[in-house]
């Protein structure tokens, strides 16, 4: 006579399956792809890397800024043929939705989404604006200045005033940038103590609570 050995963790499986079924066997459900993770870190390290080098080392700050610009143009495409919760369709939401939203989180009665919810998509156009503005107000200013990159030729001949509007312009988008960058994490947190889950893991593992 055999014995059956059942484990106490409620992660365990009992049995060989595959990684996609052993996830749904104990609730959870892959939320975000590869890209979107790969994606999201990689903007985070060459945002980070562009902000903090500055004119200091400005060969990594201006290929650190390339690399931002590439990044935001995949997502922009996966935005419209990526999986399901990439998707602009699957997290925009009008404005209603989105005060509605934060008035129902600051009363702790807000819906928990998979995805995002409209407040994190609403965040997540506004970081792609202000990212993708940021970028190539500094192509523009590279240009200008240095008479170097891909807007050089547009830039050339210009009066000397534009090159220090551009550096204001950048500067202010950069820190604006990051304004929203906090309110973002915060957000994150906010949601991840309201909804009882870790939601910057599940930006490492793409996996969440199905319910």
């Amino acid at each position: 006579m055999t014995t059956q050995t059942i484990s106490s963790d409620p992660l365990a499986a009992e049995t060989p399956v595959s990684d996609g079924a052993h996830d749904r066997a104990q609730g959870w459900v892959r939320v975000w792809d590869p890209l979107v993770r790969v994606f999201h870190w990689s903007l985070v390290a060459a945002f980070a890397t562009a902000y903090i080098v500055e004119d200091d080392l400005l060969g990594v700050h201006v290929w650190a800024g390339y690399l931002v610009l590439a990044l935001i143009a995949v997502r922009l495409v996966w935005g419209f043929i990526g999986t399901r919760h990439a998707r602009f369709t699957d997290f925009v939401r009008g404005p209603r939705a989105v005060f509605g939203y934060v008035g129902d989180a600051l009363r702790f009665n807000a819906k928990r989404y998979l995805g995002h919810n409209p407040a994190g998509g609403a965040m997540v156009i506004a970081l792609l604006l202000l990212v993708t503005a940021t970028g190539i107000s500094g192509m523009a200013l590279y240009g200008a200045q240095e008479l170097s990159g891909p807007l050089a030729p547009l830039m050339a001949g210009l009066p000397g005033f534009w090159g220090e509007a551009l550096e204001e312009a950048h500067e202010v988008l950069a820190n604006l940038t990051l304004v929203f960058i906090v309110a973002h994490v915060a957000g994150v947190l906010f949601s991840s103590l309201s909804h009882h889950e870790n939601l910057i893991r599940s930006m490492f593992t793409g996996l969440k609570r199905r319910d």
